[in-house]
């Protein structure tokens, strides 16, 4: 007579043939490896969408040497119609992360996908490839998301409106705790500053139930912003860390931590420690994403004069250089002015951190914020001469960071009202978190002619229909940050026609 354990062996021996019929899979010798605990707690994650694949993530904790996880891909939620399966590396070195690159599907076909690890199994994910001439395209635009101000219940309503992305363009996590106002949770740890900090904060965030299903039921496109590294910093230059060596090193720490947890393609992490997050996604002829990292190149702005806070308004700017600075790097500005003359689409989806136009202060016209594109004016009119260069049929700028919602006309020449619209800008308020300074952002609509909108008062996401003809957007506002069952409500609509930059309301 078999004995329990034995019973219990035959049976997970069984469960996991099941698991892999119709698979040809072969497990590594030695491995029937029992865990105690989910070693895919963190998750599942899908990105990187292409017409004929995707990258698919996920992290295994609790490793003690590399391993080899299995992974199967099909076309039916049951598994029955296995597409793909084999096994992919999960590095220790890495944290146990799985960056798996597949390609040669057939596009516009939703997939599903599961990892295994021994006896366990994944939860199911899932994922479309992008059609070979898209007619429709809908994107959710999200940024700031603090997990102590706020549940992140956005995202639930993201899956519930069938977005085909999610753009999150920074702030995916917080590195400390700031302002004031009642919290819903704890970091319950201090400040990140090493890799295993770094590793912990991001396993954090994964664990809110929200988050979790939207990477399981949406590809998301991502880039950084200051938080997942610290407030403020920009390429080698620290934003409160005194030691210039120490901040090196938890940049190092950050970045890395940061692509082990994102749906990024494996060749994105560099050896020299960069992560190439300035990249293209292209749904046909119908829209081209350009995905733009505005930190990690960032040189210092002309506008921030020794002596002066560089995170708060001046009056005035130091002599400029030749370039008064740039916000991408010179090999970011290239790269873009390439990539835009040579994906010509509808619509050219521009997607980075901050604020872009133009945004005169209450302290008077002259006024400028220098960690906005304020502080970059040369650099900023060389993007829009590059998209003006490569005759940009429908230019629209996605942004985030300032913890508000507005809608912007893009001027050419902004010291001009009257000069034409080239472009139109949309910002995302934060997710979850304090919304902006309302000294600052109140006033800014009766000061800039080309502020079409603003609301400083809601935090939520921005939803985006796409079609040929035109863009219908619709400002989502989270009902209450402190309830974990809060929904989204419609704060405000608006229209980008096809050939008519700027903002119909």
């Amino acid at each position: 007579m078999l004995g329990r354990r034995q019973l219990l062996g035959r049976a997970a021996a069984l469960a996991a043939a099941q698991f892999l019929a119709g698979c040809v899979y072969a497990r590594p010798a030695g491995d029937r490896a029992r865990t105690t605990t989910d070693p895919f707690a963190l998750g599942v994650a899908s990105g990187e969408p292409a017409a004929d694949g995707f990258v698919l993530w996920t992290r295994c904790t609790g490793l003690t040497e590399d391993r080899l996880v299995g992974y199967e891909v099909a076309s039916d939620e049951d598994f029955r119609r296995i597409v793909r399966c084999g096994t992919a590396l999960a590095p220790l070195a890495r944290g146990g992360a799985v960056h798996l690159e597949l390609s040669g599907l057939e596009p516009g076909r939703r997939y599903f996908y599961r990892f295994h690890l021994g006896e366990a199994v994944s939860r199911i994910g899932t994922v479309a490839t992008i059609a070979a001439a898209p007619q429709r395209l809908r994107l959710a635009l999200t940024s700031c998301q603090h997990w102590e101000h706020g549940w992140f219940t956005g995202y639930r309503d993201m899956i519930a409106s069938n977005v085909d992305a999610v753009l999150q363009v920074g702030d995916y996590i917080y590195e400390r705790s700031f302002g004031e106002g009642p919290d819903v949770r704890t970091f319950g740890a201090p400040d990140p500053l090493t890799l295993d900090d770094y590793r912990a904060r991001h396993a954090l965030y994964r664990t809110d139930p929200d988050l979790a299903a939207a990477h399981a039921a949406i590809p998301f496109l991502v880039s950084w912003d200051d938080h997942e590294v610290e407030n403020d910093y920009f390429a080698g230059h620290a934003g409160y860390t005194g030691d210039p060596q120490a901040f090196i090193r938890r940049r190092a720490a950050a970045y890395r931590a940061y692509f082990e947890h994102m749906p990024l393609r494996p060749s994105a992490f560099l050896p020299t420690g960069e992560v190439r997050l300035y990249r293209s996604v292209r749904w046909g002829g119908l829209a081209a994403v350009h995905i733009l990292d505005t930190r990690q190149y960032r040189s210092a702005s002309a506008c921030v004069i020794e002596g002066e806070a560089a995170d708060g308004p001046i009056a005035r700017c130091a002599p400029t250089g030749e370039d008064g600075g740039s916000m991408l790097g010179h090999a970011q500005e290239r790269w873009f002015e390439r990539t835009v003359a040579t994906w010509p689409a509808r619509w050219s989806l521009v997607a980075q951190q901050t604020l872009f136009a133009r945004l005169a202060l209450p302290s008077g016209p002259e006024s400028l914020y220098p960690q906005f594109w304020d502080g970059y004016g040369a650099a900023r009119t060389r993007l829009l001469e590059a998209i003006e260069a490569a005759s940009t049929r429908n230019a629209v700028i996605l942004s985030g960071d300032v913890h508000s919602f507005w809608l912007n006309d893009v001027k050419r020449d902004f010291a001009r009202p009257e000069s034409p619209t080239v472009a139109t800008e949309i910002v995302t308020s934060c997710l979850a978190s304090r919304n902006g300074p309302e000294a600052l952002f109140g006033p800014a609509p009766a000061l800039n002619p080309h502020v079409r909108y603003c609301d400083n008062a809601h935090a939520g996401y921005v939803l985006l229909d796409i079609r040929r003809e035109r863009i219908d957007g619709s400002l989502r506002a989270i009902s209450d940050l402190a309830d974990p069952n809060a929904a989204c409500h419609q704060l405000r609509t608006f229209t980008i026609e096809d050939g008519r930059p700027g903002v119909a309301l």
